[in-house]
């Protein structure tokens, strides 16, 4: 059973055009059965605005005290989870919300309580809740919220997560779903490069600006050792006659496409 991952972030959810859902029903056609994981931080951002919680970010990760992991749950949880299930559910998919800690689905242990707060890396995956799901007929929409060995809820960042359970189910693929189709070098598409070619373009300038934490995304699921990844478009087919559309990165060269 050939499982693909598949990250939403928070900013690209409300960007998700028909084409996309098109080629999620292609991509279950051919055989194929994907897992969502979803972001949530502008929607996370908003909220503690309105509760008048700063933000505050270390080494790219989101400090998170105990009132602000209340935030990250019950907008994750309760909203970002809750749009996108429907989305899917409109047009025609049977979809199944996890929390990330119901079930120990993802089971995490703090980076630094004292520095980061509740906030955690993924020890463990429970793929039999996982694929349980799938084996019923539904795509798993799991929210990055990890459970630690006290009972507390650990916030975690969405890329770590999708790598996470992309490794655990030894996915055939972990896709990044964004707001462009892949990574243009000089106005280019290129449909496939390697983890250590990106690092040299981002070097010289090639890749730049927003383009950056879009591949580091990418490179973060490399790094915990899934051979396929890919960077697709949300908002034109990704996926098509057995064939990907989008770029596709590996932590080596002769890891095709």
């Amino acid at each position: 059973m050939e499982t693909v991952v598949m990250k939403c972030g928070g900013s690209v959810l409300d960007e998700l055009d028909d084409q996309f859902f098109t080629s999620l029903k292609d991509l279950m056609t051919d055989g194929y059965y994907p897992v969502i994981v979803h972001g949530g931080g502008p929607a996370i951002n908003s909220m503690l605005d309105l509760y008048k919680i700063a933000a505050d970010f270390k080494d790219g990760l989101r400090v998170t005290c105990e009132k602000t992991m209340k935030i990250v749950e019950m907008v994750l949880s309760g909203q970002t989870n809750r749009h996108l299930c429907g989305l899917l559910m409109k047009q025609g998919f049977k979809v199944l919300g996890i929390n990330g800690s119901d079930g120990s689905c993802l089971q995490a242990e703090y980076i630094d309580k004292q520095g980061l707060g509740y906030v955690g890396n993924i020890n463990n995956v429970n793929i039999d809740l996982i694929m349980m799901a799938i084996e019923s007929g539904y795509i798993p929409v799991i929210t990055p919220i990890g459970i630690a060995e006290d009972g507390c809820k650990l916030n975690i960042n969405g890329d770590y997560a999708a790598a996470s359970v992309a490794k655990a189910l030894k996915a055939e693929r972990c896709a990044f779903v964004t707001n462009v189709d892949g990574i243009l070098i000089n106005g280019e598409l290129v449909s496939e490069i390697t983890d250590h070619e990106i690092e040299s373009y981002i070097s010289d300038g090639s890749i730049y600006g927003g383009m950056i934490p879009k591949v580091n995304s990418a490179l973060t699921a490399t790094a915990a050792g899934v051979e396929k990844v890919m960077i697709i478009s949300g908002k034109k087919p990704f996926y098509k006659n057995n064939c990907w559309h989008g770029t596709a990165i590996a932590a080596k060269e002769g890891v095709l496409k």
